[in-house]
C-alpha cells in the first residue's frame, strides 16, 4: 500500500500549522512550525497573501489527507461512500476517517503519531475482537475491542506513548483500559468528537466542482 515517506516537519509548514505527525516532537521547541513558521521553498517567505476560490478548498483537503495519512486515491473512495450515505457529507467523511484502526490505536494513545499507530498496526502488534489485524485502513464498528498483544505489551514506544497520551485525553467515544493494554469503541464519533482545525465543508465543496 502506498504511503508519504518524506519529511513530514514539510508538510506542518506548508499547511502554516502543527498536524502532530512527529508525535512528541511537536510539543517541543524542536518542532519545524516553532523554528520555522512559514512554507518550505526558496518562495516560502514571500507567500504572504492568503488563497482565495480554488486555493483554500485544495488546502483544506490537503490537510485532511496529511493528518490521517491517506493518499488522492482512498481519500477519494472515502469522500464517495460519505457521500452516498445520509447525513452531512463532510461530517460523514471525518467519522470514516476517524474510524480507520490507525487512528483509533493513535486516539487510545499507545502510539504518539498516526504514522506510529499504522506502523505499530502492519507489523501485527495489535488486535481485535482477539484476532491480529494487519489492516491501518479496518473500519472499526461499536462494541469492538481493540487490545495490544502479549508480547508487545513490553515495546518501549508503546509504553512511552500511553504515558504521555494520559495529558492528551481519550475521546469519549472510545474506552481505555490502560492497566491491559486494551481499548473498546464504545459509540461512532460525532463531528463534536473530532477536535481537529478542519472546515470540512470546502472539501465537499471542492469534489463537487
Amino acid at each position: 500500500m502506498a504511503r508519504y515517506t518524506g519529511p513530514v516537519c514539510r508538510l506542518c509548514r506548508r499547511e502554516r500549522m502543527k498536524l502532530f505527525l512527529k508525535g512528541d516532537r511537536c510539543f517541543k521547541e524542536k518542532c519545524a512550525i516553532e523554528r520555522r513558521a512559514y512554507p518550505p521553498g526558496q518562495h516560502g517567505q514571500r507567500r504572504g497573501r492568503r488563497p482565495q476560490g480554488y486555493g483554500p478548498q485544495l488546502r483544506e483537503k490537503q490537510k485532511v489527507k496529511r493528518i490521517y495519512g491517506v493518499l488522492e486515491k482512498q481519500f477519494r473512495t472515502y469522500f464517495k461512500d460519505a457521500a452516498r450515505k445520509r447525513g452531512v457529507t463532510g461530517e460523514n467523511l471525518l467519522v470514516t476517517l476517524e474510524r480507520r484502526l490507525d487512528s483509533v490505536v493513535f486516539n487510545l494513545g499507545f502510539a504518539s503519531s498516526r504514522s506510529q499507530a499504522r506502523q505499530l498496526v502492519r507489523h501485527g502488534h495489535i488486535q481485535v475482537d482477539g484476532r491480529k489485524t494487519t489492516i491501518p485502513s479496518y473500519q472499526l464498528r461499536v462494541g469492538q475491542d481493540i487490545v495490544v498483544r502479549e508480547k508487545s505489551r513490553q515495546n518501549d514506544f508503546i509504553r512511552a506513548s500511553i504515558e504521555s497520551a494520559r495529558g492528551r485525553g481519550i475521546p469519549d467515544w472510545l474506552d481505555l483500559d490502560i492497566d491491559n493494554f486494551a481499548g473498546k469503541v464504545n459509540a461512532l464519533p460525532t463531528r463534536e468528537d473530532i477536535k481537529l482545525p478542519v472546515e470540512e465543508q470546502l472539501i465537499v465543496e471542492l469534489y463537487s466542482r
